[in-house]
């Protein structure tokens, strides 16, 4: 044998031999809430598999009224070392000096990703993902969850140990022990009113002091209601769900803030922080039901390129997806992979395109059809709103969990003008399915308002503050309530108008020399649906003129061409602002005169103006 072995070193070295390593072995291990695809072997797969199932389980058992499933399982790269995990690493941490990362939680509207490196060797390497996954499972309470129990919670349950029996709950942070102890704390009855708008969120080292007592209150709340068997934190949770103030629920489910904040002081000097344990052994997790799937390689590196498309390595992504194409010219993961590319970099043509394929290729494919109808509703191309239409039911039919395809069939029977009560129908099925989604909120009062329910949109968005996450987010809501207002004002004046024009006409009927106006005088002299192609322009608003009651009309100048535009109704346009905030209020037929606007209008059977307003964005 050894002498074999010599013989072969020697050929080798006294020619150009050429040592190929062996090619991955790809698994894919499924259950009903992950999917995991591995390149080191199913005993692993499986193993990972169980272990997010244990950590699902962790929130059923403490969280059972809010725990959160997406509507597809979570997709689990789980690359064996470090080569194979830098080749779907996010490209900003890529270069030299930049974090080592282990793990990393990446979810887009459609589908969550985790990626893992299953060789390092470090304490609780995948503390991002259980961060982050922990934030996924109290999404549907992010519309009334403060902020600081939804972060200490994320930072609570960071560093869980899951391991083959039980769950280990509760290792505290040390670097946020020590910062403790170095800064001054928040005052508890501060702390529990925080905000996505308040600097304690933002500002970094005042964002630092609220992400560490946020862990610090959460640790020392579970682990005493865990100790003294009481059930604090969840009367809290309770409290907040209906809507109670953040710091009255405090006080009513923690008793004397002051109290708490004294004990709260001695618990983070003392440096005791405890842990406690989850018996799993008995968690409904049957391993039989895992399957099992040989992947080619091919099949991986279609997975790959789809998150190379997500984490701005899209070169690498396309080079990708030409090379699986040309061994598998009808390739649906590829094709969905390469439409996500071309709607990033704003080709929507292309992108329409891509999943159009994909959706003929695999009828249940729900993500081509929705991708396909959304595409083609921002920029209709060819597309009839029949096929928008088709498309985005399909998406619905094949998932029925899928709530951005009830949203976008909303949003395109809003702009439609039709079927209205359908349309609210379906924005609120958005929102049951994915209560802490705030577009959604944003789509659902624009609806709202498309039906002239004013009052009811206010509510809707005032409602869906709590989900701002963001200083922009705050802004964008209060954005939508100010043009809401203005709406509602603009209605009530018109209101008020024809009244006073009723009265008036009522008058002039009592006086034998009045001259009556037919209904012709005081018909829309333009059609009320407006269903010819749709288009874009940008320009400049001149010559804006109301008549009675509602009726708008004006032209836009813009750089080569002008059109003529109308709306028989301005309360229900489609109203937004670009680059700027307006004015407190604003009224169309005084305020749009000189103004810059991208309108959105759609021909109608009248020739004497070039159509009806849908939409208008102010610019500045």
């Amino acid at each position: 044998m050894f002498k074999r072995t010599l013989v072969a070193s020697t050929l080798c070295l006294a020619s150009t031999c050429v040592v190929h390593a062996a090619p991955d072995q790809w698994v894919q291990v499924s259950s009903s809430h992950f999917k995991v695809l591995t390149n080191s072997n199913e005993k692993q797969g499986r193993h990972l598999v169980d272990q997010f199932e244990r950590m699902r389980w962790v929130f059923q058992t403490l969280f059972p009224k809010i725990n959160t499933d997406p509507p597809d399982p979570i997709f689990v790269y789980a690359a064996k070392n470090g080569k194979s995990f830098q080749a779907v690493e996010p490209q900003a941490y890529l270069g030299k000096g930049q974090l080592n990362l282990a793990g990393y939680f990446l979810t887009t509207q459609d589908q969550n990703f985790i990626l893992l490196r299953l060789d390092v060797e470090q304490e609780h390497p995948f503390a991002t993902v259980y961060h982050e996954y922990t934030h996924l499972q109290f999404r549907a309470a992010g519309e009334w969850m403060p902020l600081w129990l939804n972060e200490g919670m994320a930072e609570f349950f960071q560093n869980t140990d899951i391991r083959d029996k039980d769950v280990l709950l509760g290792e505290p942070s040390v670097d946020d022990i020590l910062y403790l102890r170095q800064e001054r704390l928040i005052p508890l009855p501060v702390l529990f009113k925080i905000d996505a708008s308040s600097p304690y969120y933002h500002e970094e080292q005042k964002g630092s002091v609220f992400y560490a007592e946020a862990w610090a209150i959460t640790h020392f709340l579970l682990v005493t209601d865990r100790e003294r068997k009481t059930d604090n934190v969840t009367a809290y949770m309770n409290l907040c769900s209906h809507h109670e103030d953040p710091l009255i629920a405090a006080q009513k489910a923690f008793g004397d803030l002051k109290q708490l904040q004294s004990a709260f002081e001695t618990y983070i000097r003392a440096g005791q922080y405890k842990q406690f344990v989850l018996h799993s052994a008995a968690a409904p997790i049957d391993e039989a039901a895992f399957t099992v799937k040989p992947m080619t390689q091919t099949d991986a590196d279609a997975s790959r390129a789809e998150i190379l498309s997500l984490v701005d390595r899209e070169k690498e992504a396309h080079e990708l997806i030409d090379a699986i194409l040309k061994s598998d010219p009808s390739n649906v993961q590829a094709r969905d992979a390469m439409g996500s590319i071309e709607f990033h970099a704003g080709n929507l043509d292309g992108a329409r395109k891509w999943y159009g394929e994909a959706a003929k290729l695999d009828p249940k494919d729900f993500l081509a059809d929705y991708y396909f109808g959304t595409m083609a509703l921002q920029n209709q191309g060819d597309a009839s709103d029949a096929d928008i239409e088709s498309s985005l039911r399909a998406a619905i039919q094949i998932n029925p969990k899928f709530a951005p395809a009830y949203d976008r069939l909303a949003s395109f029977y809003a702009m439609r003008r039709q079927k209205l009560n359908e349309a609210y129908s379906l924005i609120t099925s958005a929102v049951k399915l994915d209560p802490g989604n705030l577009n959604f909120r944003i789509n659902a009062a624009n609806v709202a308002s498309v039906m002239g329910r004013y009052p009811e949109a206010l509510l809707i968005l005032h409602a869906a503050t709590g989900l701002a996450r963001n200083p922009g987010d705050v802004a964008l809501v209060q954005v939508r309530i100010d043009q809401l207002k203005q709406f509602q004002q603009a209605q009530e004046q018109a209101e008020k108008d024809r009244k006073d024009f009723e009265a008036e006409q009522q008058a002039q009927a009592a006086t034998p020399q009045a001259v009556q106006l037919t209904v012709a005088d005081t018909a829309p002299k333009h059609p009320a649906e407006a269903n010819g192609p749709r288009h874009a322009f940008v320009g400049v608003m001149h010559a804006v003129a109301c008549s009675y009651p509602t009726v708008i009309e004006f032209r836009v100048d813009g750089p080569k061409s002008t059109v003529h535009l109308y709306s028989n109704n301005f309360s229900k346009i489609d109203l937004t602002a670009s680059g700027f905030t307006p004015k407190d209020t604003m009224y169309p037929c005084h305020d749009f005169e000189g103004m810059s606007a991208k309108v959105q209008y759609a021909e109608t059977t009248d020739k004497t103006v070039d159509g009806q307003v849908i939409a208008i964005e102010l610019r500045k």
